[in-house]
């Protein structure tokens, strides 16, 4: 894993829109937006959200392994194991392109390096706000090599079978 990680430290980007998930999302690619209200916005809850976000409950919950296993800052290398059953594992790698910390907001966003079969970036972020929290995933991707590209049906579906266990994940850590 120390050699992945060294290599994936030396990727560039694989694509140029870094931190276009913060605002109007680029053409030619697939957007995705999904939201969860999680809880009300009672006692430590924002802040366990916030936690367990940081600690990488949406990934976790859908069966992915990030290695480094620590919180997400600014600028962190970081590679994805993915089980592809009956295959094995794929190895994907990304680097967060911005961390939000704010009274009312929090999460991150990481964006496809090299050695990542999709290109994009993905937002996750949990908001405070009207007495109740939410988390908002913001998305851009498309596939970026041959083999993404022709098992873009296949692709898309692990990207779909995904999402709904990142919300579950993150459900379940504020209840």
């Amino acid at each position: 894993m120390d050699l992945l990680l060294a290599e994936a430290s030396q990727q560039p980007f694989s694509y140029s829109e870094q931190g276009a998930t913060r605002g109007e999302l680029p053409a030619g690619y697939r957007h995705d937006h999904w939201s969860a209200d999680l809880c009300p916005d009672e006692a430590q809850r924002f802040d366990n959200a916030t936690t367990a976000l940081r600690s990488w409950v949406c990934q976790r919950s859908a069966g992915i392994v990030v290695q480094p296993d620590v919180p997400p800052k600014d600028g962190q290398t970081f590679v994805l194991l993915i089980r592809l059953r009956p295959v094995g594992w794929v190895t994907a790698t990304a680097r967060v392109v911005y961390t939000v910390e704010e009274p009312q907001r929090a999460g991150f966003a990481y964006g496809t390096l090299t050695g990542h079969p999709e290109q994009g970036e993905e937002a996750f972020i949990i908001t405070r706000a009207d007495g109740r929290v939410r988390f908002d995933i913001t998305a851009f991707s498309r596939p970026r090599v041959t083999l993404a590209r022709g098992a873009s049906p296949i692709t898309r579906a692990l990207q779909l079978s995904a999402t709904p266990r990142y919300l579950a994940g993150m459900r379940d850590a504020t209840d």
